[in-house]
């Protein structure tokens, strides 16, 4: 607060003092008073009056300029009564107890949506746990009558089930996480065992190199992501040439990178720098139907919850690469010296 601001702020109750020791001073004139007797009133109202007012915008001013420092420099702001002390000054108590009066309401508030969210998770979890027996079986059934058509739009449907699946344990997936020294090689042949018939119907040939390094990761989650990058690589096949997924590895002393390319349709280069964001599906969603702009979006969110990143490149025609970096942290030089 502002010396300038509080002296605009008090402009009435001065123009009041000063109105009343005008007539004051009018009435003492009119008594016949001595002009050093008025003038000594005059002198000691004045300073009284300062003194008084200086006082008030001291004692204010700390208290909002710790507020207005607090409010500049919390992300949380609506944690603003929680960090500040309470004045000492009526108007300031008065403030300070609207303000926990608010930040209290708003607790419960967001309490009872995150109850009502963690009943909705609950719910959906338990509904694709359940939704699974009946899939699985009709996939039996499929096998046994050698309905192979079937078969494959029931992985579409388990594909998607899956994806509610993550998508709903993405927002809380620290809790399931278990770190620990993961061989990509055998994470990337569990997943590709899993795609092996939508590969070979799709004629897709599938090539590897260098995954015999280690990463510090969660093998589950890892391996969801890698199912996913399958199922965008599978969809955005080009038929002018032989299609291929090339997954291969690059390691340096500071961290391990994935990729995986694909010899596909490719991204647009304007569409490149938004495939990550929610929803989006841009020019290829537009031509191959089917495309949710989500599969992309729950990669990134669990890349970073991981501690992982995630980049693309792409050439419109000729392929498009997605990299994952791991980072070589402390956590893996022991889980590499404990084996030693």
């Amino acid at each position: 607060m502002s010396f300038r601001a509080f002296l605009r702020d008090r402009l009435t109750a001065y123009f009041i003092y000063a109105l009343a020791l005008g007539t004051v001073m009018l009435f003492m004139k009119a008594m016949k008073l001595s002009a050093v007797v008025m003038t000594v009133f005059a002198g000691i109202v004045s300073a009284a009056v300062i003194i008084a007012e200086l006082w008030e915008y001291f004692r204010k001013r700390g208290f909002y300029t710790e507020m207005s420092r607090c409010i500049e420099e919390m992300d949380k702001k609506y944690l603003l009564a929680e960090v500040i002390e309470e004045p000492d000054f009526c108007e300031g108590k008065m403030i300070y107890d609207v303000l926990r009066r608010t930040n209290s309401a708003m607790n419960e508030q967001i309490s009872g949506f995150r109850r009502e969210n963690s009943d909705f998770r609950e719910y959906i979890e338990m509904w694709v746990h359940e939704i699974k027996l009946p899939l699985a079986s009709l996939d039996l059934m499929c096998h046994n009558d050698g309905n192979g058509r079937y078969s494959e739009q029931l992985r579409l449907i388990e594909d998607d089930i899956e994806n509610v699946l993550f998508y709903t344990r993405s927002g809380s997936a620290e809790k399931d996480y278990i770190f620990k020294k993961v061989l990509l090689k055998r994470v990337f042949a569990d997943i590709a065992v899993r795609k092996r018939a939508d590969l070979q119907m799709r004629n897709i040939s599938l090539r590897t190199d260098s995954l015999d390094t280690t990463v510090c990761t969660d093998a589950k989650w890892l391996m969801y992501i890698l199912g996913q990058l399958f199922g965008n690589s599978m969809k955005y096949i080009s038929h002018d040439r032989q299609p291929e997924i090339f997954v291969y590895a690059v390691e340096d002393s500071e961290s391990t990178q994935l990729h995986f390319r694909d010899n596909g349709i490719g991204i647009p280069e304007t569409d490149l720098p938004y495939i990550f964001e929610k929803s989006f599906t841009g020019e290829n969603g537009r031509i191959r139907s089917g495309a949710t702009g989500m599969g992309l979006y729950i990669i990134k969110t669990m890349c970073s919850k991981l501690g992982h990143t995630i980049r693309a490149e792409s050439v419109r025609g000729e392929y498009t690469d997605i990299i994952i970096t791991f980072g070589k942290n402390d956590m893996l030089s022991v889980m590499k010296e404990s084996e030693l």
